[in-house]
């Protein structure tokens, strides 16, 4: 837990009057210890939010990153809202606790809201396309200045080689117990192939991505219901369009989201799956080349069954990684991702 007097501590940091500050904890996310944070005196809100070093093991380049990205975007179109960082007293965007954490301090946007699950397929096509705006703008920053937040984070190989590792160190019990579902994983293994044979012909260009394109990484406008700014931008860094396009495919085409223990809800909507292809390539329309295109169909794929081999590799190491909150579900979500992964092959051309 944050000791309230560190949180006081970092915002006097930040400039803002402690004895006029309301802090609030926001609990929906698993990964940053997050705050809403009120200052009534200049009809201010705030999010505060303190990086997890667990995860990012050098906040400095997610904060390097976000600046940069903010600083280019700025001047390529002044008008594309962007959550700029807000500043310490210093004129740096990280500031530190007396623990050595990090923090940082954005505005928050007044009249948005957030998303969970898309209700139509619109409102899919909508958030595809916001992304792929974002994408599109980026698309020329030199990917030479811009580091890796996680190393080899959608790395489909990398991936691979550590379900393996698990499967050789797992716990035994774990082991037997997801048999199934191991034996359905390695009938995948096609795919890091697919994912090696892309790289290596140079069909992928290398730009900056967001890397984690769920809707909920979206704000709206309460208003107009449409897309205001991308958000959760940690882990923004290189990578390659089929990361970005696939998560979205993954986390928008089922009507039920990876946390569904009853499988037969799986489903792969092929209106959703329209909507979301064509809202995310009309918006990258411009920089997409025609080998890129062409690789549309294998980027669901491959990032949901880059998502069911960390589910099951972590539930196989005993849950060293991702929150849970009862026996077997990281079991539970890998077996989710596998069902999915197995319609969007029976549904999608190779």
């Amino acid at each position: 837990m944050v000791n309230p007097k560190e949180v006081d501590a970092v915002l006097a940091r930040f400039g803002l009057p402690v004895g006029d500050c309301l802090a609030e904890r926001i609990t929906t996310g698993h990964i940053n210890f997050t705050y809403r944070v009120e200052v009534p005196s200049r009809r201010r809100s705030f999010i505060l939010q303190r990086i997890n070093r667990q995860v990012f093991h050098k906040p400095e380049i997610v904060s390097a990153n976000i600046r940069l990205a903010a600083d280019y975007l700025h001047k390529l179109d002044p008008d594309y809202l962007f959550p700029e960082p807000v500043q310490g007293v210093d004129g740096r965007d990280l500031q530190y606790d007396e623990s050595g954490e990090p923090w940082r301090l954005f505005p928050f946007l007044s009249g948005t809201y957030t998303v969970n699950v898309a209700t139509s397929p619109a409102q899919a096509y909508a958030a595809a396309a916001a992304f792929g705006r974002f994408n599109r703008l980026l698309s020329n920053l030199p990917i030479a200045c811009v580091g890796e937040t996680i190393p080899r984070f959608h790395d489909l190989a990398w991936r691979w080689q550590q379900f393996t590792d698990a499967c050789e160190r797992g716990v035994p019990a774990r082991l037997a117990e997801a048999s199934p579902e191991i034996s359905q994983a390695k009938r995948f293994s096609t795919l890091v192939d697919q994912y090696r044979a892309c790289l290596q012909s140079g069909a992928l260009v290398k730009r900056v991505f967001h890397n984690d394109t769920k809707i909920n990484n979206l704000l709206w406008w309460g208003d107009r219901h449409e897309p205001a700014c991308v958000i959760d931008l940690d882990t923004l860094m290189p990578g390659y369009f089929i990361y970005d396009l696939g998560d979205l495919v993954r986390t928008l085409v089922s009507p039920v989201s990876e946390e569904e223990r009853d499988v037969t809800r799986i489903a792969v909507r092929d209106e959703y799956y329209e909507a979301v292809v064509n809202g995310y390539t009309s918006a990258m329309e411009p920089v997409l080349t025609g080998q890129e295109r062409q690789l549309v169909p294998f980027a669901g794929k491959m990032m949901t069954f880059i998502m069911a081999l960390r589910f099951l590799s972590d539930f196989l190491l005993g849950d060293v990684y991702y929150q849970t909150h009862y026996p077997g579900q990281n079991l539970v979500r890998a077996r989710n991702q596998l069902t999915l992964l197995e319609q969007l092959c029976g549904q999608l051309p190779d």
